[in-house]
């Protein structure tokens, strides 16, 4: 089977989920022996390197500015209308993320990743300006199939859009930190810690979880509180830290590669991932393959991920998720069951599968068995 994959993800993300999310796919069909090709003459895309199965075509950039970033989609959609568009012998064009721009050949059939519904479900942590929406509504309906990573994001994509249920599929995520990432040495802390992992702004629901952690004696007393990644804290972080009479000591960022974040897993008491809402959810997976007990919100797709293996809450609850995070902590019984659960939960998600998954799709699409 011939997959052509378009350069929309891969000339706009150098890291991030979408971006980890295609090169784990595209290089898992190749092992498959399926003849992949990703047309992204400049690409930005930082996973990719010399040992590949398979890599863009063309040269990687660093992306400085959003004006190169707007120069880069130009050149890479002007160069995919006259060398993709025309092509002849391809079975599968698979879009990357959303554009206007349709550069599918027409032998193809089109297929499109739908990650999420937040946009439509939370458009007040949003800008009126972005354009997201529209251009996912525009990319939905000229697809000829659509990948969803959750069975939540399916049900927002039906009820929100309008698409046809037999239009869509399920194909869930893997997950990208392993055993070869040798943990590194934990922050020098005095105490024990709890873990957040990602950014930390609006609809990711920091905030909340501060003022739950911060509202209990038992955690104050005898956890830290780490964050990894998002950017170093800002003022109105420290302030609200302040305001709760967290001690500065108390909260630490951290920041670094996958070692430093296989190493904090390894170490942390807890994990919470409190957040309103993920189309798929990776770091509790990660925490769980550590050895790391999970606290998750009960909201959209995290139920159907973390199964019976996280503490679940109320999000928009913060004593109900003051209490998850108590239990964990205080109850080792309950912290051992947490962590021997999440084992055998995360043998049912993996890059193999996601990428044998998507392959039935593409045969579904195409009428072969």
């Amino acid at each position: 089977m011939r997959v052509v994959f378009d350069h929309s993800i891969f000339g706009l993300q150098p890291y991030g989920g979408v971006s980890r999310y295609f090169f784990e796919v595209t290089n898992h069909l190749a092992r498959m022996g399926n003849n992949v090709e990703i047309f992204s003459p400049l690409y930005v895309n930082e996973y990719f390197h010399d040992n590949c199965a398979v890599r863009p075509r063309g040269f990687r950039i660093g992306l400085k500015t959003r004006r190169l970033g707007r120069i880069v989609s130009a050149i890479n959609t002007g160069a995919s209308l006259l060398f993709v568009k025309t092509r002849r012998h391809v079975d599968i064009f698979h879009e990357t993320y959303f554009t206007t721009s349709d550069c599918c050949p027409g032998s193809a059939k089109r297929v499109l990743t739908v990650y999420d519904m937040i946009y439509e479900r939370y458009p007040r942590y949003f800008s009126p300006l972005d354009r997201t929406p529209q251009l996912k509504e525009h990319a939905v309906k000229r697809a000829d199939h659509v990948i969803c990573i959750s069975e939540n994001t399916r049900r927002d994509l039906i009820e929100l859009l309008g698409v046809p249920e037999e239009k869509t599929s399920v194909v869930y995520l893997g997950y990208s930190l392993d055993a070869n990432k040798a943990p590194s040495d934990p922050p020098r802390k005095g105490k024990p810690f709890i873990l957040y992992v990602g950014s930390r702004w609006g609809y990711k629901n920091f905030d909340r979880m501060v003022k739950a952690y911060g509202s209990s004696k038992v955690l104050k007393d005898n956890l830290s509180l780490v964050c990894f990644g998002g950017g170093p804290f800002n003022s109105e972080e420290w302030a609200m830290f302040g305001s709760l009479q967290i001690p500065r000591d108390d909260v630490m960022h951290v920041s670094g590669n996958d070692d430093v974040l296989a190493g904090l897993y390894s170490s942390a008491s807890l994990f919470v991932y409190p957040s309103l809402y993920e189309g798929f959810g990776i770091p509790p997976l990660e925490a769980m393959f550590f050895g790391c007990p999970v606290a998750c919100a009960n909201s959209s797709s995290l139920p159907e991920v973390v199964g019976e293996a996280a503490e679940l809450f109320d999000p928009n609850d913060e004593d109900s998720m003051r209490c998850a995070m108590e239990r964990v902590i205080s109850e080792q019984a309950r912290s051992r069951e947490l962590v021997r659960s999440g084992k055998e939960r995360i043998k049912l998600f993996s890059w193999e599968k996601c990428a044998a998954d998507t392959l039935e799709v593409y045969r579904t699409v195409l009428g072969v068995r």
